[in-house]
């Protein structure tokens, strides 16, 4: 049975999570549409919900030929486009965007837009990720960068260290081997916390029941680089995390060394613009970056800065806390803390 007020709600906010649930149709016009239809929305008495697109074709309805609620929608057919866009990136051949979009066929604009808002990059700069993520999977077991760099689809290395990064191609072939990182410890309401830094920045901030446990996971996490306890360099910093803590209001100004795929930067770009005290679902992060929510909540798992990259700040669909990497006690307390 369908929730009447809940889907008047949906079609009033062109809710494209609701297509595929229920169409609506206008008696005035003998139209139903999709909710996330663009048309101008009816008059509440014209309308009337059905569960699907046979249901009100039967009670004499003929589909909206704007957002053909029998089918694909537009953004669902753009959907399909863009995947096929991404596969072709993923291939060695290097195509422009006029070449790309002709094999795709749709103009160079149109794909582009359509591009960036369901991945939040470029063609260019997708494809320059996924090369780099092929670069970073060649590292490890190449002979040399430079064969690393041409089994990836670069043409030499001179690319590879154009822009400026905290570890080389060559320290991560050889998985940090040289790197050196500052970490330090101390008790704080959540029990122990470990913040651990590079030349960049914060690039760990992890939170357990033992220190000597959370040193062990952060050799874990940096296996080859030189770790050195640094409790008087790093002092300040661990005040602010311990301030930010007692204080949600009062955030740490740290600068963070971020390090994960493009899309995991992504999904950790989108908490911070998280306010203290709010919260979103996974399924609400997904819609925002055009992606599921299985792969927001990996993301959010994946996240080695704890507090600084707030995925505290993530729950499930039903307003339940769900995972934590650090425990749910901790979540909720942080939680709790920043909306009290």
């Amino acid at each position: 049975m369908l929730d009447t007020d809940h889907c008047w709600q949906a079609v009033c906010a062109r809710d494209a999570g609701q297509d595929g649930r229920f169409v609506f149709a206008v008696r005035s016009t003998g139209i139903y549409c999709r909710p996330s239809c663009p048309a101008r929305r009816p008059r509440r008495d014209n309308v009337s919900f059905h569960g699907d697109a046979a249901s009100a074709e039967a009670a004499g309805f003929r589909p909206c030929k704007r957002c053909a609620p029998q089918g694909q929608s537009p953004a669902q057919q753009l959907d399909f486009l863009v995947a096929a866009a991404c596969q072709l990136l993923r291939g060695e051949q290097r195509l422009s965007l006029a070449q790309l979009a002709a094999r795709i066929g749709l103009s160079p604009s149109h794909l582009a837009r359509a591009f960036k808002a369901r991945t939040g990059l470029t063609p260019h700069a997708w494809a320059a990720a996924q090369r780099r993520q092929r670069l970073e999977a060649q590292l490890g077991t190449a002979d040399s960068v430079l064969d690393a760099a041409l089994a990836a689809g670069y043409s030499g290395t001179r690319a590879l260290y154009e822009k400026p990064q905290a570890m080389s191609p060559a320290q991560r072939r050889q998985r940090g081997a040289g790197e050196r990182l500052r970490y330090a410890s101390a008790p704080c309401p959540l029990g122990q916390m470990l913040i651990a830094a590079s030349a960049k920045g914060v690039c760990a901030l992890l939170f357990g029941d033992d220190a000597q446990a959370l040193r062990e996971e952060l050799r874990q996490r940096f296996a080859l680089a030189h770790l050195e306890e640094d409790d008087l360099g790093l002092r300040d910093w661990l005040q602010q995390v311990l301030q930010q803590l007692d204080e949600p209001e009062r955030a740490a100004q740290l600068p963070l060394d971020i390090r994960g795929s493009a899309f995991q930067q992504r999904v950790w770009q989108a908490l911070q613009t998280i306010p203290p005290g709010q919260t979103r679902s996974y399924g609400e992060l997904a819609g925002q970056l055009h992606s599921h929510p299985r792969a927001v909540a990996r993301a959010c798992a994946s996240n080695a800065i704890g507090l600084l990259l707030p995925c505290h700040r993530v729950v499930a669909s039903d307003g339940s806390l769900s995972g934590y990497r650090w425990g749910l006690q901790r979540k909720r307390r942080l939680l709790e803390q920043e909306q009290s």
